[in-house]
């Protein structure tokens, strides 16, 4: 078996014109990666954002039902404060996800659950048993028993929770605050009661 040498050529290897990489290409390539990079970076938060009510699984929160306690906890003909958790809550709410409404139990299984939040700028009613009325202590805005509009500026009554009754607990849809166009007109196809 006899062996050829290889020739070998002292010539350097210049590369061609086509593949050789000029300063001004290899900092638009560069400057494209980097451009690449930093879109990324910002397209992440966006995306997620956009995500989050998928990927968390809330989107039923609204739909949610919410116990209020049992039904002796609210004697007949008296209106309550009770207080609830609304379940459309992210972990960094801490006690503002605590939601106060009023229960009136009017007779047997048969309520009204009222929204804390004046009809008028959403500041907080307080019930006044010896009047017979809720008063908005921001502006004057007055409510009868049943919710409707007494005298004051807010033009409607006060807003009212969905609720039922079961096995002697009462509870409200709670996860929206109930507004004259909101989730309830749409889950019951019918105009809210106090609008």
């Amino acid at each position: 078996m006899s062996t050829k040498p290889v020739p070998v050529s002292t010539k350097p290897v210049v590369p061609s014109r086509e593949t050789a990489i000029s300063r001004r290409g290899l900092f638009m390539k560069l400057g494209i990666l980097f451009n690449g990079l930093a879109a990324a970076v910002i397209a992440v938060p966006i995306v997620g954002f956009l995500l989050s009510a998928i990927t968390r699984g809330r989107g039923n929160g609204y739909l949610s039902w919410v116990e209020l306690g049992k039904i002796a906890d609210f004697p007949e003909g008296e209106t309550r404060l009770a207080t609830f958790r609304n379940p459309y809550v992210m972990p960094t709410d801490g006690t503002t996800a605590d939601t106060a409404c009023w229960v009136r139990r009017i007779a047997g299984e048969q309520f009204q659950v009222f929204a804390i939040n004046c009809a008028h700028l959403g500041c907080p009613v307080r019930w006044f048993p010896q009047s017979g009325l809720f008063m908005c202590p921001c502006h004057g805005g007055a409510y009868y028993r049943d919710g409707s509009r007494a005298s004051g500026p807010p033009e409607r009554g006060l807003f009212q929770y969905p609720y039922k009754v079961e096995n002697g607990v009462i509870a409200i849809q709670a996860g929206e605050l109930p507004t004259p166009g909101a989730a309830i007109a749409a889950l019951t196809g019918e105009k809210p009661s106090c609008a």
